[in-house]
């Protein structure tokens, strides 16, 4: 069995410990907080035999082959060069690090010491986007001129630290990266062109996000992301023969085909966990020794955090 530690009690880990009890070789061993009591507690919720007061201690234990960080953004980084400096594993939770460079480092750092680094991206290994992809790449909707993707969180404040751009907060750094790699993904592609407009209330993180990529043979992505207005979140394909509908694009079990004739098609897979299959996926990458993963590539993670990063250079003063 492949044996995880869970860096957090952030509310994603209930989700993800449940993928990994689900998976095939897959198995939680420890979970570490700033607090022993926060880990303690999580730990007996789920079923988790160790807890650790510290991250320090989780990252040295002979007891862990892989960490899933989960931390806040910022800490992103420091968390995931922890675990790699004491030779285990990383599973890194979006958005990668603040900056390229500190990503490029993590990717060297796991190079260097044959450790497998992954960002999670859980988004790309289920199994309706395997779907939609095979649909696109039929030519079913036609050529793909434009993917325009919608994110609202209006209920955002239960992230206490999600105000402050400092730590990392905002809604583009934030949920940004699910629909840039889902559109990479979906095209095979990396855009050539990446330019953004973020708003920001007065002291705090953005707000609202428009960004708009050009991707070769003239498709256009455009992302609007919002925790100021409560809107309906999906993606939807457009391509000259008709399109596609993709409701909760990063998690979802279905998706609707519309023909410019009327006709409709609907997609549907079965899942209980979504995080499920991207945990098989590294298992799989553990068991063949990879230190890279073939979908979620490190030139897709390093293009992500690079436009990310550009974007937000914009406004600083």
């Amino acid at each position: 069995m492949i044996r995880y530690g869970v860096l957090s009690t952030a509310q994603v880990v209930p989700r993800f410990v449940a993928g990994v009890k689900e998976s095939q070789d897959g198995i939680v061993t420890a979970i570490a907080s700033r607090g022993i009591e926060k880990a303690r507690k999580m730990a007996q919720e789920l079923a988790i035999p160790t807890a650790f007061g510290s991250y320090e201690e989780l990252c040295q234990s002979e007891e862990v082959d892989i960490v899933y960080v989960a931390v806040y953004n910022k800490g992103h980084y420091d968390a995931a060069k922890l675990a790699l400096l004491n030779n285990k594993h990383v599973l890194l939770e979006k958005p990668f690090t603040m900056t390229l460079k500190q990503a490029e480092e993590l990717f060297a750092i796991a190079k260097e010491r044959q450790l497998f680094l992954m960002e999670a991206q859980k988004a790309l290994f289920l199994p309706i986007t395997n779907q939609i992809q095979k649909v696109i790449q039929e030519g079913k909707i036609g050529a793909v001129r434009w993917l325009d993707s919608v994110t609202a969180y209006p209920n955002i404040d239960h992230i206490s630290w999600f105000r402050d751009l400092s730590a990392g907060g905002g809604v583009f750094r934030g949920a940004g990266t699910y629909p840039l790699e889902y559109m990479q993904h979906l095209l095979n592609a990396s855009p050539g062109e990446a330019k953004g407009t973020l708003t920001f209330p007065e002291g705090q993180s953005d707000a609202q996000a428009q960004i708009t990529l050009n991707f070769p043979n003239g498709v256009i992505g455009t992302i609007f992301l919002t925790v100021d207005l409560d809107l309906t979140k999906r993606m939807i394909i457009y391509g000259d023969k008709g399109k596609i509908i993709v409701p909760d694009f990063w998690k979802t079990d279905t998706a609707e085909i519309q023909y410019k004739d009327g006709q409709t098609e609907t997609l549907r897979a079965v899942q209980n966990s979504e995080f499920v299959f991207e945990v098989d996926h590294v298992n799989d990458c553990l068991k063949q020794k990879r230190t890279e993963s073939p979908i979620v590539t490190k030139e897709l993670t390093l293009k992500t955090v690079a436009i990310t990063e550009s974007i937000y250079k914009n406004y600083q003063k």
